[in-house]
């Protein structure tokens, strides 16, 4: 198989992965938070054991897709 037909279904699966790892994340904001309003303070928080898992792998999963873009652009 050539790159330019297995790249394509590369790009949906990472972007199926990006989708379902940024749902899965837990937000703090509310509908007030998203729009720029706040209802209260923010605070830092430190993340540990799953959540920073789904975070780091949230990050590689879409670099990943913005380099397999830049790959499909310039095949």
């Amino acid at each position: 198989m050539e790159i330019k037909t297995i790249l394509p279904i590369i790009q949906i699966v990472l972007a199926v992965l990006v989708t379902v790892a940024i749902l899965l994340q837990k937000s703090e904001a509310g509908a007030g938070g998203a729009f720029g309003g706040s209802d209260s303070v923010s605070t830092w928080r430190t993340r540990r054991g799953f959540e920073k898992f789904l975070f780091v792998f949230t990050i590689i999963l879409s670099v990943l897709f913005v380099v397999t873009a830049v790959i499909a652009l310039n095949i």
